[in-house]
């Protein structure tokens, strides 16, 4: 079972784990692995934003820049970081924000009460995403790529997501294979170590959401296995997120089904929606109290039986 827990953001708090909440993806990038320049324009941003909301989308993530695999994001963001060789973000944090920023803006000047998280791994931008409305911070290093995060987030007294992150993305497709007990062993205590980050900076418990960061350096198969035993990270003690759309394992397994119509190693994008359904279920059932999905009305209505077979 997951968590029933309270979730303390800038400026109210949510309830977690009566029902399974929805986040709508708001890609505002020329280069995602699902959507990339579709949504690049502020008002097609906005739109696409409120139409998630009006498919029932309780709240929005909104990100500026693409942590596809084999993208450059999670280098170094200050000019003093040690590890220089990964070179600088492709997305700074000045671009980052000119694009985020007036899509933010644009959605709460449509509906103020919008519950917007900003997917960042940088201080500056969460800072400034924050200051414009947002609510949340979703970061996919769980503080580990730009320390600075986390103590934009406990001054601003915003909510958290922390994901577990393998590596950056350039290395996340060369990492080699684990079991799945030492898979299971390495999310646990990343996540764990999130956890500390936020608590050595001022963020209260109540405020984070945990995501095991499926797609993120796991290898293909392995996704599979920490889904399998999803529920065994509600030990940490926070409610967890889960992001499963349109993945590329999902691709993956499903290739066999189009090799007769020109498929390659992965099922097209567009032929992964019923597969995430399928996953979204599942990652439910084994204790997410959040799923963050690109269609929101598909998922709306998974998650209403997956809620109904809990309650049951």
């Amino acid at each position: 079972m997951r968590h029933t827990a309270n979730w303390r953001l800038r400026t109210r708090t949510i309830e977690l784990g009566r029902r399974t909440l929805v986040m709508g993806v708001v890609n505002v990038t020329p280069d995602s692995f699902s959507d990339g320049g579709r949504f690049l324009d502020r008002d097609a941003a906005v739109a696409h934003a409120l139409k998630l909301m009006e498919e029932g989308a309780d709240l929005l993530d909104v990100g500026a820049e693409s942590t596809r695999p084999g993208s450059h994001a999670g280098g170094p963001v200050h000019p003093n970081d040690k590890d220089l060789s990964l070179g600088a973000p492709v997305v700074g944090a000045e671009e980052e924000q000119a694009r985020l920023l007036p899509v933010l803006e644009g959605i709460l000047r449509a509906r103020p009460g919008a519950i917007l998280s900003v997917d960042t791994y940088k201080a500056e931008t969460a800072r400034a995403a924050l200051e414009a409305g947002a609510e949340i911070v979703n970061d996919v290093s769980g503080f580990a790529w730009d320390p600075g995060v986390a103590a934009v987030c406990a001054e601003f007294g915003a909510g958290v997501v922390l994901a577990h992150t393998r590596g950056r993305p350039e290395e996340w497709r060369t990492q080699p294979q684990l079991a799945a007990d030492a898979l299971l062993k390495m999310v646990r205590e990343g996540l764990a170590a999130s956890v500390d980050a936020a608590r050595r900076a001022g963020i209260p418990d109540q405020a984070i959401v945990l995501d095991p960061g499926y797609g993120f350096g796991k290898r293909f198969e392995e996704n599979y296995a920490l889904l399998a035993r999803q529920s065994e990270l509600l030990a940490l003690g926070r409610p967890l997120l889960a992001g499963l759309s349109r993945k590329s394992f999902l691709g993956r397994t499903l290739a066999p089904l189009f090799d007769g119509n020109g498929g390659g190693s992965e099922a097209p994008m567009d032929a992964r929606e019923n597969a995430s359904l399928a996953a979204l279920t599942a990652a439910i059932l084994h204790g997410a109290s959040i799923v963050r999905v690109h269609a929101v009305r598909p998922a709306v209505e998974a998650a209403r039986i997956a809620d109904a077979i809990l309650a049951a």
